[in-house]
């Protein structure tokens, strides 16, 4: 006659089911994420190239999401009121666009952050890189980066460069050529690009690096003259410049670069998800086309890959800071 009570075999049976049971609403829930609008930050005053590039790639996560994603610009303290809000933002529906300064500059310029890069966030996609130009007056006599750097060093302390101000990214991109090619070149900081434009185009600076969008109608009419480009390959705008790697400084880069980053609370699955999303979105047709535009290059790829490329930044720049002894203002 059967026994009545269950055997070994069958509590194991029970167990199991009840276990996928409870995995169930978990695997639901990462399922159905994002179950609400997304809020994309932007660390930034509204315009620009991070906000072409935010809105660009909101728009088409939104389509593939099923979500709509919503830009909302939070400027303030160099990025670090923004990161500090979203790092501490439980809702898990609000990101950040991140940027070479509030992930590789910030922590090695400020002497106490408010939020940790590496520890209160989740690289989830870099999704464009803005090349940084290096321009000169036009009548000053060179033509190319080798002749640039010959000349200053024949005229040390002679040649000058502006910036948008100190940390700035034209700043750090000087810098970082005068320690790479051992050169003393002086700096004069602005308060803003549109200044230090208009006293490099009345001739009263010497040089400059700046992102490609404030400058291209410059170049093109002749106004000023780049000599290269912070690029590791030319760009198809200024096909004929060649890179600052290719002038003799192997493994140079210098470019403003953004990329999609979480908090750390956001779930892997929902990472995984978003990010997938993030590096197909800057590849669609209609981003690109907006993106080159704006002279930027669509990147994508996997939070592993921009881990790595943030690492590689931080290590990049923290060099630079210590030896040019770069402050805030």
């Amino acid at each position: 006659m059967p026994s009545n009570t269950p055997s070994r075999r069958d509590w194991l049976t029970i167990a199991a089911g009840l276990g996928a049971g409870l995995a169930l609403p978990g695997m639901a829930r990462a399922q159905a994420w994002p179950s609400k609008p997304i809020r994309f930050v932007v660390p930034f005053a509204p315009g620009g190239s991070s906000e072409i590039v935010a809105r660009t790639t909101a728009f088409e996560l939104a389509k593939a999401l099923g979500q709509s994603v919503y830009v909302d610009n939070k400027p303030g303290g160099a990025g670090n009121v923004a990161m500090q809000e979203v790092a501490r933002a439980d809702d898990q529906h609000t990101v950040i666009l991140g940027h070479i300064g509030t992930l590789a500059v910030n922590p090695f310029i400020f002497d106490k952050l408010p939020y940790d890069p590496n520890k209160d966030f989740k690289p989830v996609s870099l999704l464009a890189k803005v090349p940084s130009l290096y321009l000169v007056r036009p009548d000053l006599p060179v033509n190319n980066l080798k002749e640039f750097i010959a000349y200053a060093k024949k005229n040390p302390g002679k040649l000058n460069y502006g910036s948008a101000g100190n940390g700035s990214a034209g700043h750090l991109a000087m810098e970082y050529l005068k320690m790479v090619s051992d050169t003393f070149i002086l700096h004069v900081p602005y308060r803003g690009t549109g200044p230090q434009l208009t006293d490099l185009l009345a001739g009263r600076l010497d040089a400059a690096s700046v992102g490609a969008p404030a400058v291209m109608q410059f170049i093109k009419s002749g106004k000023l003259r780049c000599i290269a480009t912070g690029t590791t390959s030319r760009i198809p705008q200024l096909p004929d410049v060649p890179t600052v790697a290719e002038q003799g400084y192997p493994g140079f880069e210098m470019t403003q670069w953004y990329g999609l980053m979480a908090p750390a609370s956001l779930p892997q699955p929902a990472i995984d998800k978003l990010a997938a999303a993030a590096a197909s979105a800057v590849k669609q047709p209609a981003a690109t086309e907006k993106l080159s535009a704006d002279a930027a290059l669509a990147i994508g790829g996997t939070p592993a890959e921009f881990a790595k490329f943030i690492a590689v930044e931080q290590q990049r720049w923290k060099a630079v800071i210590a030896r040019a002894k770069i402050k805030p203002d």
